[in-house]
């Protein structure tokens, strides 16, 4: 079943439980993933993004809401960030499992070695390898900084 097709049936089953909450963030994910899908056509593609791209689209959902949260809480505005941290919640449940430290540190090592990386004008080549590899299992922002680390 397709990341798609996942999403459908729970915003399905949203509605039958009548989980407004848990409602609205997936009704905001397939708004998300319809607007990018009327975008890709206008790009000349075939209209439907893959499971990938939305993965990719959700990460930064994620990251919007954790910013919002931040900044509602800094501004105490306490009901809204708990808002902001539920949606991410939802969101969360349909991304792959995040990879602990020592995973990341064990896909970097490899990638390196699979790349053949031996200085930091290889960090483009390992990054774009754990990218096609790990793509939303990593926050590649921070794995961006490890892997310059290395050779630094």
């Amino acid at each position: 079943m397709s990341l798609r097709d996942r999403l459908q049936t729970a915003l399905k089953d949203a509605m039958k439980q009548r989980e407004a909450d848990r409602l609205s963030t997936l009704r905001l994910i397939n708004a998300a993933i319809k607007d990018r899908d009327i975008a890709s056509r206008g790009e000349g593609g075939e209209g439907m993004v893959s499971d990938a791209e939305i993965v990719a689209l959700m990460g930064k959902m994620v990251k919007q809401r954790q910013e919002s949260a931040r900044a509602y809480e800094e501004g105490g505005r306490l009901e809204l960030a708990e808002k902001e941290l539920a949606e991410i919640v939802v969101i969360q449940e349909y991304l792959p499992r995040q990879m602990s430290p020592e995973e990341v540190s064990v896909a970097i090592e490899a990638a390196m070695a699979e790349t053949g990386a031996a200085s930091i004008r290889d960090v483009g080549k390992v990054m774009a390898l754990l990218k096609a590899k790990h793509s939303g299992q990593m926050d590649f922002g921070a794995v961006g900084a490890l892997v310059k680390a290395r050779f630094g």
